[in-house]
């Protein structure tokens, strides 16, 4: 009898996020897929977790995937955690949800915490139709990523890193046009939480007026 292959999110900040549930399943299965397992290490070690782990990440996913798949046939009950968030969104376990469809793995993913949610709700910008597009292309493409969102009569959700942030709503004010409304959320769920809310302009003044840090993510009005 095949085993199950759990999703399980983990604290994006606060590590009082982690739900009873999530740290029941990681007390439970065979052994804990992680994206970093020093990373995951400091959590586990918080909730007395002392489950094997193994390294699944952006870079191995392609080798091992197979692998895990084999074991979960065998009967082996496994977990994958990424650094923060849930595993799957701007994070490995797309190729491992995939070939565990294929195979007829039965797979769950435990509800829990993610950066976009959040961010949409506390933006007060409209949200029962939005495109969540995750992060832009690194280098090229990432202008004309931008015009096809900007097509999208929707709410629009981005990720976005520090160093790029003044670029990515300079970009925003050309292609969406000057008088869009954004809203910027970072550090959700720390500390330093903090949101911002205006029209573009105010928001690249903002934006150029102090050194953001930890990870973005900008909330686009685009609904006529």
């Amino acid at each position: 009898m095949s085993g199950i292959l759990y999703f399980v999110p983990t604290p994006i900040g606060n590590m009082e996020d982690m739900t009873f549930r999530a740290i029941k399943v990681l007390k439970e299965v065979d052994y804990i897929l992680c994206e970093d397992t020093r990373t995951s290490g400091v959590l586990l070690k918080h909730y007395e977790i002392s489950k094997p782990t193994r390294s699944y990440h952006l870079h191995n996913e392609h080798h091992v995937t197979e692998k895990i798949i084999q074991q979960l046939k065998d009967g082996d009950n496994i977990a994958l955690i990424t650094d923060a968030g849930t595993p799957g969104i701007s994070d490995p376990g797309y190729l491992l949800a995939k070939a565990g469809v294929e195979a007829g793995i039965e797979m769950i993913c435990l509800p829990g915490a993610t950066a976009f949610v959040p961010a949409l709700v506390v933006s007060g910008l409209p949200n029962n139709e939005f495109l969540f597009a995750g992060f832009l292309p690194q280098k090229k493409g990432r202008q004309t990523k931008l015009s096809q969102l900007a097509a999208e009569k929707k709410t629009i959700v981005l990720y976005e890193s520090p160093h790029k942030i003044n670029t990515t709503l300079e970009q925003i004010k050309e292609i969406f046009g000057e008088d869009t409304r954004v809203s910027l959320s970072r550090e959700i769920s720390k500390k330093f939480e903090e949101t911002k809310r205006g029209n573009i302009n105010e928001l690249i003044e903002f934006s150029k007026s102090k050194t953001l840090k930890g990870e973005i993510v900008l909330v686009i009005n685009n609904v006529t």
